[in-house]
C-alpha cells in the first residue's frame, strides 16, 4: 500500500507522572522531526540512542531521552517510526508535545490510526487488530489469554482457513460452469458438494459456543436479584470487598442497577445490585423493578434472594426466576439459630444453593467458591479458537446462510450455486479485512486508545 502524506505522533504511554513516557512519530516525516529535535542525523535503527531534545523553535532544553528509530516497511505500521522515551513528567512529555505540533507537516494521532495504518500496510489482519486491543484493555488472566492468542492470529488462521477451502471448491464449480466442453473429470461439482455441506456444518457447530469468547471479554454478567430488604446491597458489597451500593433497612433504597467488576479466578465478572422486586410502589420504584428484571433476563447467572426468617416460603416474584442458571442464595441466617436448607421441592432445579450470613461472615466463603467453579466452567476455552465479536457471529452466520442456499441450488442451477459459494467467501472476507471492509474500519479503530 502507499505510504500516507500526514505524519502524526502521540503519547503511546499512560497519561500522568511516570518513570518513563513513550511518544510515537509515524509516517514519512518521522525522521525528519527527530532531527529537528535531537540536531544530529538519525541513528542506527533499532538501536537505543541517548540524544538531548531542544525545542527546534525556541532552542530551550526538552529532555535527555533514548531514542529508538524503526525504518519501513519493518515497524509495526509499516511507516518509519520514532520512539522518544522520555522522562515521564508532565512539563516533560508536554513540551515535547508542544515542539511536535508546531512542526509542519505532524498532527496529533487519532483514536486507533497506529494499529489502522498497521492494517492498511498489511501488518495485522482485523482480528489480529482487535486481539491488540483487548490486550490493552485486559484486567484477567483468560482475558489476557485469550486476547494473545487472537494477537497471535488464532482467528485470522480459522478463518481464512474457511475461505481459502471455499475459494477451492468455488474454482471447481465454477470450471464446470466456464468449460463445460473440455474434457474435464466426471463429477467436478458433485465431487465437492459434500466437501461444502460439511463444512458449513462445521462453521455451524462453532457458533453453537455459549457465546464463551463474547463472555469473557465482556464480563460474565451476574445479577442479585430479590425483594425489598432480602440483603441484595449487602451481598453485593461482601462479595466485592468495598462499600459499592447503600445499605438500609429501609425499604426500596437501591433505585437503580449498581454493577461491579470483580476477577473471579481469573475470569472477569460484572455483578449488578437491583432493585427490591414488588408490587404497588411509585413510578421510580417500577422504573428500578422493570431493570432488574431486564438486569435478570439478560444475566449470564442469578443470585436469586431469600431471607432465612421467611424459609420455606419463596416469594412469587422470586421463584419465578429459579431456573438451571440461578443460585438461591438464603440470607440473614444468623436470624435463625441452627438454620438449614431443607424441601428442596420448593426450587427445583437450580444451578446451586447457599446459606449466608454476612454479618457473622457465614457461607460466604463457600457461595464464592461455587460461583468461581461455575463461571470456569462456562467459561472455559474450548480447542477451537473463541468468537470474540458480534461482528464475527454476524458474518458466520451469513456465511452459513449462504451455504444453505448453495445446497437448495447445487441440484438445478450450477451458477446460483456457485455465486453462494463466492457470497460465503466474502462474508469470511470481511471478517479478517481480505474484502469490502472499508466501512467498518472508523468502527474497529475508533474502539482503540490515543497512541495505538
Amino acid at each position: 500500500m502507499t505510504t500516507r502524506p500526514e505524519t502524526i505522533f502521540s503519547l503511546a504511554s499512560g497519561p500522568g507522572v511516570a518513570g518513563v513516557a513513550v511518544v510515537r512519530i509515524s509516517g514519512a516525516r518521522a525522521f525528519a522531526a527527530l532531527e529537528a529535535l535531537s540536531g544530529k542525523a538519525v541513528p542506527v535503527p533499532r538501536r537505543a540512542t541517548l540524544r538531548e531534545l531542544c525545542d527546534p523553535v525556541t532552542s530551550a532544553r526538552l529532555d535527555k531521552a533514548l531514542v529508538l528509530v524503526f525504518k519501513a516497511p519493518g515497524s509495526f505500521t509499516g511507516e518509519d517510526i520514532v520512539e522518544l522515551h522520555l522522562h515521564g513528567g508532565r512539563s516533560v512529555v508536554g513540551g515535547v508535545i508542544e515542539a511536535l505540533t508546531a512542526t509542519e507537516g505532524l498532527r496529533p494521532a487519532e483514536a486507533g490510526e497506529f494499529s489502522r495504518r498497521a492494517f492498511e500496510q498489511g501488518k495485522l489482519d482485523l482480528t489480529e487488530a482487535e486481539g491488540l486491543n483487548d490486550l490493552i484493555h485486559a484486567n484477567t488472566q483468560a482475558q489476557r489469554e485469550q486476547a494473545l492468542a487472537q494477537l497471535d492470529g488464532g482467528l485470522r488462521d480459522l478463518y481464512d482457513g474457511w475461505r481459502a477451502r471455499l475459494l477451492g471448491y468455488l474454482a471447481h464449480l465454477e470450471a464446470d460452469i466456464d468449460f463445460p466442453d473440455e474434457d474435464l473429470p466426471e463429477g467436478v461439482s458433485g465431487a465437492v458438494l459434500p466437501d461444502i455441506l460439511r463444512l458449513r456444518s462445521n462453521i455451524t457447530q462453532y457458533l453453537v459456543d455459549g457465546r464463551q469468547g463474547e463472555m469473557l471479554r465482556d464480563g460474565f454478567r451476574v445479577a442479585i436479584l430479590g425483594e425489598p430488604n432480602v440483603g441484595k446491597s449487602t451481598l453485593i458489597n461482601a462479595l466485592s470487598r468495598s462499600d459499592v451500593a447503600i445499605v438500609s433497612d429501609e425499604a426500596g433504597t437501591t433505585r437503580d442497577v449498581i454493577e461491579v467488576s470483580l476477577d473471579l479466578g481469573g475470569y472477569p465478572v460484572r455483578l449488578a445490585d437491583t432493585a427490591g422486586l414488588r408490587e404497588g410502589v411509585g413510578s421510580i420504584e417500577k422504573e428500578g423493578v422493570r431493570r432488574a428484571l431486564g438486569q435478570a433476563r439478560d444475566a449470564d447467572l442469578k443470585l436469586v434472594l431469600v431471607r432465612a426468617d421467611e424459609w420455606p416460603t419463596i416469594p412469587k416474584a422470586a421463584k419465578t426466576l429459579l431456573d438451571e442458571n440461578a443460585f438461591l442464595v438464603i440470607t440473614q441466617t444468623d436470624r435463625v439459630p441452627m438454620f438449614h436448607v431443607k424441601h428442596q421441592e420448593l426450587f427445583g432445579e437450580v444451578a446451586g444453593v447457599a446459606e449466608v450470613s454476612v454479618k457473622e461472615d457465614h457461607g460466604l466463603r463457600d457461595l464464592f467458591s461455587s460461583l468461581e467453579v461455575y463461571v470456569s466452567e462456562a467459561m472455559a476455552p474450548r480447542e477451537a479458537p473463541s468468537l470474540t465479536r458480534a461482528r464475527h457471529r454476524r458474518a458466520l452466520e451469513e456465511t452459513v446462510e449462504h451455504l444453505a442456499r448453495f445446497g437448495e441450488n447445487a441440484g438445478f442451477d450450477p451458477v446460483l450455486a456457485a455465486e453462494d459459494v463466492r457470497m460465503a467467501a466474502r462474508a469470511l472476507g470481511r471478517i479478517t479485512g481480505r474484502v469490502g471492509v472499508e466501512d467498518m474500519l472508523d468502527i474497529v479503530f475508533g474502539d482503540f486508545c490515543i497512541g495505538k
